[in-house]
């Protein structure tokens, strides 16, 4: 079973990945590895080397560290399940790609918009 920390990698590499828009493919030949690779690191099915994962870094445009963001000392202390990570969601992508894309004036309108729904009772 995969390590927690290695999922967590996994996790926050694809929802980086799908953030800036790349396939698979693209990062992988970026990297110089197979996009099955990338599906393995993806999955936390394989560890990617200290290397690797610098290179990816450069290509995402994020610190080494960004992978890390969000473990907690309880995720590293066992091989347990994967974590929720919120990032690892196609539609928060697609969310986060949205919002990004409003200009800067109505992005506080669409935040309140959005923390009121948020608050709002399920119906």
């Amino acid at each position: 079973m995969p390590h927690s920390v290695d999922i967590h990698v996994g996790q926050r590499l694809k929802a980086r990945r799908l953030l800036v828009g790349l396939t698979q493919t693209d990062l992988a030949t970026r990297v110089d590895i197979s996009f099955q690779q990338i599906q393995k690191y993806e999955l936390g099915r394989n560890r990617v080397s200290a290397s690797k994962l610098w290179g990816i870094a450069q290509i995402l445009g994020v610190q080494v560290g960004y992978f890390f963001d969000g473990l907690t000392g309880s995720d590293v202390e066992g091989w347990a399940g994967p974590s929720q990570d919120v990032m690892a969601d196609k539609e928060v992508i697609a969310m986060v790609r949205a919002f990004v894309a409003i200009p800067e004036v109505q992005r506080q309108s669409v935040l309140s918009l959005a923390k009121s729904l948020a608050q709002a009772p399920a119906s």
